[in-house]
């Protein structure tokens, strides 16, 4: 039982005891994991009702502070959101990075191989785009284009809505679907973002392994079974793994699927036609509610907050009624930039020489690793999953040497331990000197583990 004074816990309504609560998470008194008391205990303990200390329970559970276990009681989440998180995104010459390291946890893409903003620009009467009327509706030739993007794939365009980027996007449907203590099957490892979002709405992940094709089948078909409201995926340039599903995996995932057609499906395609891989799916044409989004940044440019979004005629109402209770509309001048990247006749080959690049740079730090006997994975994306027996002593070697990686902490649920390497920028010469870190590091006078 916790010392209610040492960890400031007080108050005698359900919005005052979860204040507390809050503030003594803020504070890094009541740590990550950390077990909050029974409700009838703390209830005794402070003079008040079991109903009042559940209902303040529930508040924190709403705000994706705590996560109810069950018989197991209630925990602080994993990622409380209650402070901003601390990004990674910052550039090689930043405060605090070693002089001489190269960031690899930057998950941006290659400024170079991005079509040049400024004559997009000059092309664009911004006066004129921002006297359009009826600001509330997306850019005609976005929508076309959109159409024939998601059309081309194969998926149903008849309802598109445009979003301040995908997590924007996977935020809105989840809250137009689902309330707080409903279970949502993610991938593991995962990328943060997804995780926090979760948390912040008070959901449950249910984590589900993947390979280098997406979701295991098994345990895929298993957490449906146990039953979930809703299912988030990438379904190619998986972050951090690299995971792209194919035609076969896309298959027996539909027909795995199919028996729940209730549960929500939402496909996060952020890197779209640079991810390396041909676009599949899990959607079904019996699924009832279900988002396809596929964001800019990746394409782009990482500041062009703009994601498409496909959906059933459901999903896409109320994310266009609840997006206009607050933001309203994406500016119609990113619209219009995003309009005329789209339609450059450089675009395609642009598109087509960032893919290739980054499977080439994916590719040779994938065969460095594994002609020194480390396996890697990244079948897709800007990334590549290295899994390790112990993520520290990796990062920190490879830091000593001069690069910077992400460890796999901040992904993984089961999954084992591993770091993740972002190969956007990565050079030729780069792959065999970061090879030769991680091998001595995980070579260093053990067997080596099976994978």
């Amino acid at each position: 039982m916790l010392d209610l004074a040492q960890y400031q816990i007080a108050g005698s309504t359900a919005r005052d005891i979860a204040s507390s609560i809050e503030a003594s998470i803020r504070e890094g008194l009541l740590e990550t994991g950390g077990q909050l008391p029974t409700v009838r205990g703390l209830a005794q303990s402070l003079g008040t009702s079991p109903a009042t200390v559940n209902a303040a329970y529930r508040i924190l559970r709403q705000r994706g502070l705590v996560v109810g276990e069950g018989r197991r009681g209630t925990r602080v989440a994993p990622r409380p959101a209650v402070r901003p998180t601390i990004g990674t995104a910052r550039p090689v010459s930043a405060p605090g990075l070693p002089e001489g390291v190269r960031d690899l946890t930057i998950g941006l893409p290659d400024p170079e191989l991005l079509l040049p903003i400024q004559p997009a620009l000059q092309r664009i009467d911004i006066e004129a785009r921002m006297r359009i009327s009826g600001l509330e509706s997306v850019d005609p030739d976005l929508l076309e284009l959109a159409a024939e993007s998601f059309r081309a794939d194969g998926l149903p365009a008849d309802s598109i809505a445009v979003m301040a980027g995908a997590f924007d996007g996977i935020e809105r449907v989840l809250q137009a679907h689902l309330r707080p203590g409903d279970r949502v099957l993610i991938e593991d490892p995962a990328y943060t973002s997804t995780r926090d979002i979760l948390l912040a709405l008070g959901l449950v992940a249910v984590p589900v392994p993947v390979d280098e094709l997406g979701f295991l089948p098994e345990p895929f078909e298993a957490r449906l079974a146990q039953g979930v409201e809703a299912v988030v995926m990438v379904p190619r340039a998986q972050n951090p793994f690299g995971s792209a599903l194919d035609p076969e995996r896309s298959a027996l995932l539909q027909t795995l699927i199919a028996e729940h057609p209730e549960v929500v499906i939402v496909e996060d395609d952020h890197a779209g036609v640079v991810s390396g891989a041909p676009f599949s799916t899990i959607v079904t044409p019996t699924a009832r509610r279900w988002a396809v989004i596929r964001s800019t940044s990746k394409v782009l440019h990482p500041d062009l907050r703009v994601a498409l979004m496909a959906g059933d005629a459901t999903t896409i109402a109320r994310v266009e009624g609840r997006q206009a209770l607050g933001t309203r509309w994406v500016s119609h001048v990113l619209q219009a930039i995003v309009v005329e990247l789209l339609s450059d006749p450089g675009f395609a080959d642009s598109a087509r020489r960032a893919r290739d690049a980054y499977a080439s740079r994916r590719e040779l730090l994938i065969e460095a690793l594994a002609a020194r006997e480390v396996r890697a994975h990244g079948r897709s994306g800007l990334n590549v999953w290295v899994p390790v027996r112990e993520e520290a002593p990796v990062v920190g070697a490879l830091l000593d040497t001069g690069w910077l990686v992400m460890a796999g902490e901040h992904f993984r649920m089961q999954t084992p331990p591993g770091v993740r390497i972002t190969i956007s920028t990565l050079t030729e010469d780069e792959p065999d000197a970061i090879a030769d870190v991680v091998a001595a590091v995980e070579h260093a006078g053990r067997p080596r583990r099976a994978y």
